[in-house]
């Protein structure tokens, strides 16, 4: 990947320092394994959902961890037992996945079914972020002045 050079942008903005480390550090990092595979979906204007394929773990060896922008998820198996596989196809290596997340959307719950591992997330804007709607008062004294000069 080539460099990227954020300065311009610095130059120009205020309050995007998280945004410019995120994509910096996401071209220096290096790729990580697609194991497991996930999913990430938007279910709404404000909801969305994460679902990973965790075919082989139990709910107990999955771990869901939530901080102020990152979800992660961890999978590390019990202990092994002695198996004889012919084949062994279905993997169970440790994993970790991080997510990060925008302002004000937080995880709302996790589920676990036929294998899936989903987490429900959902953006709240606090009402005071909320757009909202000025009133614009305007002085009645000089639109009096304004229709008495219209009405001379």
């Amino acid at each position: 990947m080539t460099n990227l050079n954020f300065a311009p942008l610095w130059r120009s903005t205020i309050g995007f320092d998280r945004l410019f480390d995120m994509l910096e550090n996401e071209a220096l990092r290096v790729p990580e394994q697609n194991y497991p595979p996930y999913n990430i979906e938007r279910t709404g204007e404000d909801a969305y959902e994460i679902t990973l394929a965790v075919a082989g773990f139990t709910p107990e060896e999955i771990s869901v961890t939530a901080e102020q922008d990152v979800v992660t998820v961890e999978g590390r198996k019990a202990q092994k037992t002695e198996h004889h596989y012919l084949h062994q196809g279905i993997s169970a290596r440790a994993f970790r996945h991080q997510f990060n997340l925008a302002d004000y959307v937080h995880v709302s719950g996790a589920s676990f079914d036929n294998g899936l591992l989903q987490i429900k997330l959902v953006r709240e804007i606090p009402e005071a972020m909320k757009p909202r709607r000025i009133e614009i008062k305007t002085d009645s004294r000089a639109q009096k002045q304004m229709e008495h000069l219209k009405a001379a």
